[in-house]
């Protein structure tokens, strides 16, 4: 059965293009459009759609504050469509905080090759969107955290500090893709201030991982930036793949380096997953904590079984608490992960392991 989709959007040129992508898609259908959230409200309840598209600026009511009311009143799917700007990024991490599945920029309509290239990603996105797990608005922040608290249910982990020879030696990986952006937030605001360095591939577009970065370095204890072509690894720092390039991790002189690689796209991703941890399998072995976290699609599967297979210890998230339960999925399949946790225990359960010993590559 075709999945039903409504396009919310005041550009009549913006909800053309949409519902000419989606109707074009053999698994999916536009059952309705909307100009405004005041007539959508009304086509939700008489079109109960399965997912929908929502512009974040919009007349009458602006998207952020349609989609708070949705979300509590009516949970359903929702891809937000963003534009490329500072501002538009902010919003759309509010839209995400909120409990929007994902989000997708504006195309560019001046090109047959990125019309494409959108069809193929607004589509993936509706079919991840149609099998999300949706999360409720009770856990999410109705202000931003402060700066440096822990997000969600649970707490930072506590307990003796890390080893300072764990910090300079250790490593750990994190990729992510659907439902990522808060499970990251989730993860990394409840590490404690020493840390090993950390390198995350979360699929972004380009303008937003910045952003990203930046706003979780305001809530981390943790320090939080996007990756830079050869710098250093240091301890306590997070580095987050920009939305143009693969992340790879080197050793030089004994220490790790980011480096970035404008290569062909991987699983049709660039920033891949699976570059990052295949880079981890050949430079950092024994010494790596790999983690996969919600995403659709099997991205870094392969890259987390190099992995375990050079001797890193491998988490994966569990079904219950993924967004969508892909990535994870395919990596416990062909046997790359070596436990299973629920986020809120993900941050403990990579502390845990860098306190104790490194075990050997198979």
């Amino acid at each position: 059965m075709a999945i039903r989709v409504l396009v919310v959007d005041d550009s009549a040129v913006m909800r053309s293009v949409l519902s000419e992508i989606i109707n074009q898609a053999d698994d999916m259908e536009v059952v309705g459009t909307a100009t405004d959230p005041i007539v959508a409200r009304e086509m939700i309840k008489q079109l109960n759609p399965d997912v929908l598209t929502l512009d974040i600026e919009m007349p009458k009511m602006d998207g952020l504050e349609f989609l708070d009311k949705l979300m509590r009143l009516r949970p359903t799917p929702v891809i937000m469509i963003s534009t490329l700007t500072e501002r538009g990024s902010d919003v759309t991490f509010r839209a995400l905080e909120l409990g929007a599945v994902d989000f997708v920029t504006k195309p560019k309509l001046n090109s047959a090759q990125g019309i494409k290239v959108y069809s193929d990603e607004i589509c993936d996105k509706i079919r991840a969107a149609h099998l999300a797990r949706l999360r409720s608005p009770s856990k999410f922040a109705a202000a931003a955290p402060t700066p440096g608290a822990a997000t969600g249910a649970g707490s930072a982990v506590s307990g003796p500090p890390i080893d300072a020879a764990v910090l300079r030696d250790r490593l750990v990986l994190i990729g992510a893709s659907t439902g990522g952006t808060e499970a990251i937030k989730e993860v990394l605001t409840r590490f404690p201030e020493q840390m090993p360095g950390i390198l995350i591939v979360q699929h972004m577009p380009e303008m937003f991982t910045g952003s990203f970065a930046k706003r979780l370095d305001g809530l981390c204890k943790i320090h939080v930036k996007e990756a830079e072509d050869g710098e250093k690894v240091l301890p306590g720092t997070a580095y987050l793949a920009p939305g143009h390039s693969h992340l790879l991790v080197k050793k030089s002189g004994g220490l790790y380096v980011c480096e970035l690689s404008k290569a062909d796209p991987v699983n049709r991703h660039r920033p891949s997953v699976d570059v990052l941890f295949h880079s981890a399998a050949r430079h950092v072995g024994s010494s790596g904590v790999g983690v996969i976290l919600t995403g659709m699609g099997k991205d870094g599967a392969q890259g987390m079984l190099a992995m375990k297979q050079a001797g890193c210890w491998n988490i994966g998230q569990d079904q219950e608490s993924c967004v969508v339960y892909g990535m994870p999925r395919e990596a416990a399949q062909i046997g790359a992960v070596d436990e299973v946790a629920p986020l809120n225990e993900v941050a403990q359960r990579v502390v845990a392991r860098l306190k104790q010993p490194a075990r050997r590559g198979a």
